[in-house]
């Protein structure tokens, strides 16, 4: 247990109120003042929706009576304020401290990217441990140690939360940690304190610009290259547009991977293949003299991108490549291209978090390969989000589905039917249907599948619930499909 004097070493603050309380005990951190009690200190957060200062009243009477803060508070006495220029970045500061460090016991690997970051954590995590290094990961799949995975809010969620899965991770006998960053979390301090082993850039195209995320692309892309100031080595994909760019922003030696032959890993002879539940591609990896031929239970070029990078990373801990790609070959990752059997085995289900234009069109062309039929594809877009990505949606399967359900994803507080409209406005009316209830698109899109079409229900990816209108209710895709009833007589279109 912790002082609150102990805890403030790290930070510059002011103090107003009973500066008695800088001997007392700190027996938990808080910013939720439902979660507020005694002997907890409250950080007051302010966010996009809510202000976590107007809520200080509320922690107060939970118990709390240290309060960090970025303006003062009307609180009674018997209090302690302390007043920060940024409430976020000191929760990250005085979290570290609170949990003895945990960031200086593991090798830490930030990842970052518009699309791939999941893919590529669970990647590195998952040939770490198999060769025998602990490795925990923290991402959109949840903090995942020792088997086991804990829901999170966000990607990459508050700082807080992250030094508590790091010092569970320590106390479980890891040694390092994956790490999903979100340029949403560099922005706003969640990683702040955070020093890695090892950064890396997946690939950058337009997303999360709009009302409450960033205001343009310039401001996206070095909310992203900010990463790569507090690394001890890069690595790069080297295909990407912005390779270069990102590269030139590295205070570190850079590692470059990619399938143009150009990197200090590269893949070539890639082959698509399909075995039994599995779409994947083998590739032969090349890293100076040495090769390796490696299969991968996952299809399209952004995959074995994906892989190179696990290669090259796991090779700096010392993993060999040729026991990385034998790693790779038993590989799955939840809701990322996850082949989900239904009562007909003519036709193929694949559920998948493509949620943006870029990972939406690089899984509809990865799956052209393996097409027999048609491409059905299954999606919707967040509410409360970018309108261009709606936009950028639609053009993405107008030009490569053959047919588009659009349907809900998460529409929270908005009308899922306005939602649906502007992604349909970008695509052609004979080849999209609108169904805004999100089971019954899935219901319609298996009942009129035709024997070797291929099914991409995308979006869903992991998420087993529905946000709407801030509720998260229970809705698993994957039951729905496991689960379908094939009707005699298909549903009539809306």
């Amino acid at each position: 247990m912790k002082t609150l004097y102990s805890l403030l070493s790290e930070i510059e603050y002011a103090l107003f109120g009973d500066e008695k309380l800088l001997s007392a005990n700190v027996e938990d951190l808080c910013y939720d003042s439902r979660k507020a009690k005694k002997g907890a200190a409250f950080f007051c957060l302010a966010g996009a929706k809510a202000d976590g200062h107007d809520f200080a009243p509320e922690a107060y009477a939970n118990g709390a009576r240290v309060f960090f803060c970025e303006r003062a508070l009307s609180l009674p006495a018997g209090c302690l304020q302390v007043t920060v220029k940024n409430s976020r970045a000191a929760l990250a500061h005085v979290s570290a401290a609170f949990f003895d460090h945990p960031e200086k016991k593991l090798a830490l690997i930030g990842v970052t990217g518009t699309k791939g970051k999941s893919t590529v954590c669970e990647m590195i995590a998952h040939i770490l441990n198999s060769a025998g290094k602990k490795c925990a990961v923290i991402g959109t799949l949840g903090i995942t140690m020792g088997g086991k995975t804990q829901e999170t809010e966000n990607s990459t969620p508050e700082s807080f939360i992250i030094y508590k899965a790091l010092a569970e991770a320590v106390s479980r006998g890891a040694k390092y940690a994956a790490v999903e960053v979100s340029s949403q979390a560099l922005c706003t301090h969640r990683t702040g304190g955070l020093h890695f082993s090892a950064a890396v850039f997946t690939n950058l195209s337009r997303d999360h610009i709009g009302e409450h995320e960033h205001p343009d692309f310039a401001h996206y892309k070095e909310a992203k290259k900010s990463l790569f100031s507090r690394a001890d080595a890069a690595f790069i994909n080297a295909d990407d547009a912005f390779a270069a760019e990102f590269a030139h922003a590295c205070a570190c030696p850079v590692y470059t991977y990619g399938t143009a032959g150009r990197s200090d890993i590269t893949a070539n002879s890639l082959r698509p293949f399909r075995t039994g539940g599995v779409l994947g591609v083998s590739f032969t990896a090349v890293s100076g003299s040495e090769k390796v031929y490696a299969e991968l239970p996952l299809p399209g070029v952004f995959s074995v991108q994906s892989a190179l990078c696990a290669l090259a990373v796991c090779h700096r801990f010392g993993v060999p490549l040729r026991a990385s790609a034998r790693a790779l070959a038993a590989l799955r990752v939840r809701g990322r291209f996850e082949l989900v059997p239904c009562r007909r085995r003519d036709i193929t289900c694949i559920i998948d978090y493509a949620h943006n234009a870029a990972s939406l069109s690089c899984a509809l062309s990865a799956l052209r390969e393996y097409a027999h039929g048609r491409i059905i594809c299954i999606f919707g877009s967040v509410g409360g989000r970018t309108r261009e990505r709606r936009r950028e949606l639609g053009k993405a399967a107008a030009s490569l589905a053959d047919r588009a359900i659009v349907t809900s994803d998460n529409p929270d507080f908005e009308a899922p039917e306005d939602i649906i409209a502007e992604i349909a406005a970008h695509i052609p009316a004979e080849k999209c249907v609108r169904i805004a209830d999100r089971a019954r698109a899935v219901a319609y899109a298996l009942d009129i599948a035709s024997a070797g079409d291929i099914l991409l229900f995308a979006g869903k990816g992991h998420e087993q619930y529905q946000l709407v209108n801030g509720k998260k209710l229970p809705f698993s895709e994957r039951e729905l499909i496991k689960n379908h009833v094939f009707k005699k007589e298909l549903i009539p279109s809306p």
